[in-house]
């Protein structure tokens, strides 16, 4: 494949993957939405309809990787690096244009939530953050979680290794059962297997962090959030931001590092 196959492949995919993706948790969380408070279930399944709907629409372009994570992975398998850049480039485009066609399929939605006293005026909860109270546990707007994720419990080792877990699962799991013939993206029974996994991810290991494991899906959209004309958006929660960039990508290596001792 080539790398403008590649680039467009990447951008067009992870577009879909975020768009149906954070559509979900705006459909979910927005006020004015018929699937308002639909819980934790929805959101779950509906990343994994999402990833599976974005490997089955561009597999054939780029093997759809959609997730620098995934990138890496392969990329230390085969130590083949050619074309990690081209990947990394369209993954972050395609987030970024996704996480812009949310705001505009839910744009009356995010007015209604963010013009109601109730969201813009609700308190911070100091439970919610271990260790004394600092600006950067309230830097989250209401509804920032849309575009990107946040911690539960605000405690940087502990997300930290959350990520990274999930992200080996992950990773591991399309290494060793997810790949095309070529072995360099996913085939269409790999499409399916992922999506399942993505949805056992969210399911048993998304209660703490939101479940990244992606460093694309998560800075793009933080990304856009932070440049949107959103009223009253609060935050981008930078000082968070860096943990779903870092967990997503050693969770990543340490997958890679375990096939290569133990399956290859």
């Amino acid at each position: 494949m080539s790398s403008s196959d590649i680039f467009i492949g990447e951008t067009i995919g992870t577009a879909v993957l975020i768009l149906l993706g954070g559509g979900v948790v705006a459909a979910v969380v927005l006020k004015r939405s018929k699937a308002q408070n639909a819980g934790w279930l929805a959101i779950t399944f509906g990343w994994g309809f999402a990833v599976m709907t974005a490997v089955y629409m561009t597999g054939a372009l780029s093997g759809a990787h959609l997730n620098p994570a995934v990138t890496l992975g392969i990329a230390i398998k085969d130590n083949d690096w050619g074309n990690v850049p081209v990947y990394f480039a369209g993954q972050l485009l395609g987030a970024m244009i996704g996480a812009v066609l949310v705001w505009l399929a839910y744009y009356g939605q995010f007015r209604a939530h963010l013009t109601d006293p109730e969201v813009i005026g609700e308190p911070i909860d100091e439970k919610a953050i271990e260790g004394p109270h600092d600006e950067s546990a309230s830097a989250a707007g209401p509804v920032l979680g849309v575009f990107s994720t946040g911690p539960e419990i605000r405690n940087v080792w502990q997300n930290l290794a959350t990520e990274i877990i999930g992200t080996l699962v992950l990773v591991l799991a399309v290494l060793t059962q997810g790949l095309n013939d070529s072995g360099k993206g996913l085939g269409p029974v790999g499409g399916l297997m992922v999506a399942l996994v993505v949805v056992g991810i969210g399911l048993s290991l998304g209660g703490p962090t939101g479940y990244a494991i992606n460093p694309a899906r998560d800075l793009g959209p933080r990304i856009v959030h932070a440049l949107l004309p959103l009223p009253n958006k609060g935050g981008s929660d930078w000082s968070y931001s860096w943990i779903p960039i870092a967990g997503p990508l050693v969770g990543a290596a340490l997958a890679a590092g375990i096939y290569n001792l133990a399956f290859a």
